[in-house]
């Protein structure tokens, strides 16, 4: 852990050239909404805090502890709005943060696509090891890009594979849910945090015994299970990109004091099981 008595005031506009170091705003996808949201680029900043969902009960999780940053995987902002009165959640959501003190920054499809970024993360969380490299590499860089692939230390079943991933990642309602043969041997992994069922086929290609992603639909999972015994693990969006919020607080705990939002923002918060 960085020494934070040691630390100095730091500037936003500081501590975005560090985030943007690490994960280039370039690298986002042309529909994504990244970088700054509101917050002043001089303004000193000395503590931050971590989260995927820029939530109102995450905001106020910011605003009680004096943070004068909140970083976030997913934006406030994704679709162009018109206004930001206090009539809409997030138009209050923006009006608090500034009369608050504090900045908002998001980090999403340029961390998604990052060496190393959120599936490097995420494979580690489920029991990944060795070199990983991407499912989708970047054309400009093969060392980057969508999802990831590596191996497990050993063989083992698909029912020990996704307990792994279960007690590797955050627990949610939703879970973690399995497709295939529970005996099934797997050892190759492919994984993409949230929603990634547009690289199944991509992960059968690289040769995959299972893949981990989120969001899986019905149709494209089971047209998958038709096609080929590769094994799916779905989990909750939330919880598969939780995992790198450990990853930009090491980049950002040499400059200001960092604490990672363990507040559960899935959208699903009970699940019950149907009548036999």
């Amino acid at each position: 852990m960085p020494n934070h008595d040691n630390l100095r005031d730091v500037r936003l506009s500081e501590l975005i050239q560090v985030i943007e170091a690490r994960f280039d705003p370039s690298w986002a996808e042309s529909w994504d909404a990244v970088g700054l949201v509101c917050g002043d680029p001089d303004a000193e900043v000395t503590s931050a805090l971590l989260a995927v969902d820029p939530t109102a009960a995450v905001v106020d999780e910011a605003l009680a502890e004096g943070a004068q940053l909140l970083v976030t995987h997913h934006p406030l902002l994704l679709r162009p709005v018109n206004a930001v009165a206090m009539t809409t959640p997030k138009g209050r959501t923006v009006h608090r943060l500034i009369t608050g003190g504090c900045a908002l920054y998001t980090a999403h499809t340029n961390a998604d696509v990052a060496d190393p970024g959120v599936s490097d993360a995420l494979a580690r969380a489920v029991g990944l090891t060795g070199p990983l490299r991407p499912l989708s590499p970047s054309d400009a860089d093969p060392r980057r890009g969508l999802g990831r692939i590596g191996e497990l230390p050993e063989e083992i079943p698909l029912r020990e594979f996704t307990a792994r991933a279960a007690a590797g990642l955050p627990r949610t309602a939703w879970g973690v849910r399995a497709a295939g043969d529970p005996d099934r041997p797997v050892r190759t992994v492919a994984v993409c945090g949230g929603a990634g069922d547009s690289l199944i086929e991509t992960a059968r290609a690289a040769g995959a015994d299972v893949y981990l992603t989120a969001d899986l639909r019905h149709h494209p999972a089971s047209e998958s299970l038709e096609r080929s015994p590769m094994a799916l693990v779905d989990a909750a969006h939330w919880a598969t990109e939780w995992p790198w919020l450990a990853d930009l607080a090491a980049v950002l705990g040499p400059y200001v004091q960092t604490r990672i939002s363990t507040l559960v923002t899935d959208a699903w918060s009970h699940a019950v099981e149907g009548a036999q």
